[in-house]
């Protein structure tokens, strides 16, 4: 099993105001569907951007094959950036 770690959307479809999980799931899941393990959060509407991330489950995940979407990719870069 192909395991991708990637966003799924959550919020307020009404308002247009969505934020986002940052998860561990099946790459022939749709992105809704339930995941396997929630890794942290996305909110692009605050100003700045909320970013909260744990990076050590995300570490543990890329160890055991996992492959990360190009935007959790710059996210996780952007965390370590603040982190230091």
């Amino acid at each position: 099993m192909e395991v991708v770690i990637r966003l799924q959307k959550a919020g307020k479809p009404a308002q247009k105001h969505y934020n986002y999980r940052v998860v561990a799931i099946p790459k022939n899941k749709s992105r809704d569907s339930n995941y396997l393990e929630l890794l942290g959060y996305y909110d692009p509407a605050k100003k700045p951007a909320s970013i909260d991330l744990k990076l050590e489950k995300i570490e543990k995940w890329v160890k055991n094959g996992a492959r990360l979407s190009d935007t959790v990719k710059s996210l996780v870069s952007k965390m370590k950036k603040q982190s230091k």
